[in-house]
């Protein structure tokens, strides 16, 4: 709306099923409510894999992805693990030291991430401490009180945080340094090869014409390229992944069969 490329727009949070209650709602009323998107993130092909939720990315028609929210892990302020390495070693001596936390159940993507970075420092990533929360609130809030001592989250959420001055950022998942950001230390910067990024993208009813699909993607990519979305992307730390509906599927299976090797590697799935 502040690009002026639409002049009317509502969002509706629908939690619940782990994600399965908004696709279910999209398929269910297909077309009949209009122009009616859904925002997914990576989780939506996790939670498939993990047979959490009864729907996919397959039983939708994907429009495009938009942006890249790569992972970060966060520590209170008055933590005695200064750098991301500080934390390792604490991990060498003991895999189950540090309690970990995020916003999301065991072996979804908080959990993922987490495991996946310290898998990089050729530990054993799937036994460490991790501590789910309901929400990503309540597992900030367990980190500031003290309940828990590090936090596995998007970079988004961990900015909120620090930039209030209670927390510092330890390492993100980005492949390289991100633009906006370039003094938050990357794991691969550490010499620890590994990245993720937990893209957001957007879906359709499965019943959406493909010409329906096609005006959907022209207005995305007008909007990718004014100066209102540049200030909300810089602002949360995301980098620009504009995918339209060919190669945004063909991204989806490939990751699809890609953390299907990993998540058995780690033993979230068998």
């Amino acid at each position: 709306m502040k690009s002026g490329i639409s002049d009317n727009a509502s969002f509706q949070n629908m939690s619940g099923g782990g994600g399965g209650r908004a696709i279910a709602y999209l398929i269910e009323l297909g077309n009949r409510q209009g122009d009616m998107l859904m925002v997914n993130s990576t989780p939506i092909v996790i939670r498939a894999l993990t047979g959490q939720v009864p729907y996919s990315y397959h039983d939708l028609k994907p429009v495009a992805s938009i942006i890249a929210d790569y992972g970060a892990f966060v520590v209170r302020d008055d933590s005695p693990f200064k750098t991301w390495d500080d934390a390792i070693d604490e991990l060498r001596d003991d895999i189950r030291a540090i309690t970990i936390a995020g916003g999301s159940a065991r072996g979804s993507m908080d959990h993922l991430v987490a495991a996946l970075a310290v898998n990089a420092a050729d530990l054993n990533g799937a036994r460490i401490r991790y501590i789910p929360y309901d929400a990503g609130g309540q597992a900030k809030a367990g980190l500031l009180s003290g309940e828990i001592q590090m936090l596995s989250t998007g970079l988004s959420e961990a900015l909120e945080i620090a930039q209030s001055g209670q927390a510092r950022i330890l390492a993100v998942t980005a492949p390289e340094p991100i633009p906006a950001y370039p003094e938050l230390p990357t794991l691969k910067s550490m010499g620890y090869e590994t990245s993720f990024a937990n893209w957001r993208g957007l879906f359709a009813s499965p019943d959406t014409p493909d010409s329906k699909v096609e005006e959907y993607v022209r207005r995305y990519r007008k909007l990718m390229q004014t100066e209102a979305w540049a200030k909300v992307r810089d602002r949360n730390g995301w980098m620009d992944l504009f995918r339209p509906t060919d190669k945004f599927q063909a991204d989806l299976r490939e990751q699809e069969a890609q953390l299907e090797v990993l998540m058995t590697k780690l033993g979230f799935i068998r």
